[in-house]
């Protein structure tokens, strides 16, 4: 008789080395979106998409409930990077984009990151962005007044490629021409 191993993928606290925290802010979510707790990313996910974060655009079940616009886009930034939901890269690289964005209030963003306890995780992709638009907010913001509460393995999280957009070798034998992915903000 052979045993099959059905273990829980890791969570993004588990892969971080941490405890989640009882998040008034996923309850929130899973109110709004009539999903349970271990189904809400993919729902997050899909808001981001509608919202902006296009670089990872893809389909999703049709019964996927619709959008929230009571959820702000801070709280939805930071929803995706809650240590509660199994470790999917895309929710954190979708949350990068996603604030990467005039609209995003840092001073918001700031608070909610320190409430929701992902600071480490905003401060890696706020120190990602530095390196190739550092005066960008929100996260020249949070690069200051957020202070770093456990440092992350450079493993742990994606790499700074996977926020960025780039190309191979340019036209008279140029380097890579690499941009950091923005949001895609709504005409008109």
């Amino acid at each position: 008789m052979e045993v099959a191993d059905h273990a829980e993928p890791l969570t993004l606290a588990q892969k971080l080395g941490d405890t989640p925290h009882v998040s008034v802010l996923l309850r929130k979510v899973c109110k709004l979106s009539d999903c349970e707790e271990k189904g809400v990313g993919q729902w997050l996910l899909k808001c981001a998409i509608e919202r902006g974060a296009v670089h990872y655009e893809r389909d999703f079940p049709e019964n996927l409930p619709s959008d929230q616009s009571v959820l702000t886009d801070e709280e939805l930034g930071v929803a995706l990077c809650l240590g509660h939901h199994p470790y999917h890269a895309v929710y954190l690289r979708a949350a990068a984009q996603l604030l990467s964005s005039p609209r995003v209030d840092p001073i918001r963003l700031c608070r909610l990151a320190l409430m929701e306890r992902v600071e480490p995780v905003l401060l890696f992709i706020a120190t990602a962005a530095q390196r190739f638009t550092p005066q960008a907010e929100p996260w020249r913001h949070l690069r200051t007044h957020l202070r770093r509460r456990r440092s992350v393995a450079p493993d742990v999280l994606p790499h700074w490629s996977r926020f960025v957009s780039q190309t191979g070798v340019t036209p008279f034998g140029g380097g890579p021409d690499i941009k950091w992915l923005y949001r895609r903000e709504p005409v008109g």
